[in-house]
């Protein structure tokens, strides 16, 4: 499979895990050769069907861009692959249910034979080997991608993983292979109250050798980056942050929108203006902030 190529997956089975959290099964014979990363945070863009339940296809160009005829463009959304079996030809996709938003309304109601459509895959965790302990923090967004990354870690691993959920009747199970120590936040972040994730952190021994992974909400995560690579000062291999969605997302976009072309343009430059990410990250988010954003 080339990165302009797609799948289109059927909706085989669909199961509550949680109040919050619906697993649906997707199959799709060209699954057999996708090219999975086969590392647990491994995701997806998830183009949904329209209102009225089409499935819209792009088209593909001589570039490899995909191309949706005018005014059909589909919902996207970034998605986690919970489980890929190339034998079955399936994935697991796990959907936050918040009661509104398209992408968790639809798969609410998914049933056998909904079809959806992605594209190749891409993961971010890369765990320096010597990483002994791992620091796993995320609200409910992140549950699918820790409870892989979880599955696949070595024995001789010590794990703690904290979770943030909206309700404590939103705890899934979660197993390792590693010595796993898990505790779970309810009633904080996830859209129902301010998120604890920085808060959690900074209770947190990291002491070197321990490699963290955080997911959950964009600017709340602004928070948690700042804290560890300026007050904790992990280097940069040894901590991913991640932000998985963002409060209030629409009012945000209306801001970002009415940003001049100028200062629009100044602020993408900072992405020329060093070859350190985690230096372009600290100039952009202090860009934004600028902003209101």
């Amino acid at each position: 499979m080339t990165a302009s190529v797609y799948v289109v997956a059927e909706v085989v089975r669909s199961a509550p895990l949680s109040p919050g959290m619906v697993r649906l099964t997707l199959h799709s014979e060209s699954l057999r050769d996708y090219p999975s990363t086969r590392v647990g945070d491994e995701y997806v863009r998830v183009h949904f069907p329209q209102e009225g339940g089409e499935l819209v296809l792009p088209e593909i160009g001589e570039d490899g861009d995909w191309r949706y005829p005018d005014g059909r463009y589909p919902h996207i959304q970034p998605y986690t692959l919970r489980r890929f079996d190339p034998e079955a030809a399936e994935v697991d996709i796990d959907f936050v249910l918040h009661g509104h938003g398209r992408a968790g309304s639809w798969a609410a109601q998914a049933v056998p034979g909904d079809r959806l459509l992605f594209g190749p895959p891409r993961s971010l965790y890369e765990a320096p080997g010597a990483a002994a302990r791992q620091v796993f923090v995320t609200d409910a967004t992140g549950l699918p991608a820790l409870g892989r990354l979880l599955e696949q870690l070595d024995p001789a691993t010590h794990a703690v993983a904290v979770v943030e959920i909206a309700d404590a009747s939103h705890r899934i199970e979660l197993t390792s292979p590693a010595r796993l120590d898990v505790r779970w936040v309810a009633g904080r972040g996830n859209g129902v109250g301010p998120s604890a994730i920085t808060e959690i952190l900074r209770g947190l021994d990291l002491a070197p050798g321990t490699y963290v992974w955080v997911a959950g909400e964009s600017g709340e995560l602004r928070h948690a980056r700042r804290h560890l690579r300026h007050e904790v000062k992990l280097p940069a291999a040894w901590y991913k942050v991640i932000g998985y969605w963002r409060h209030q997302q629409e009012e945000w976009l209306e801001k970002y929108r009415a940003i001049d072309a100028g200062t629009l343009a100044e602020l993408n430059g900072i992405w020329d203006r060093t070859e350190d990410e985690e230096a372009r990250l600290d100039l952009y988010e202090a860009g934004l902030e600028r902003l209101g954003l």
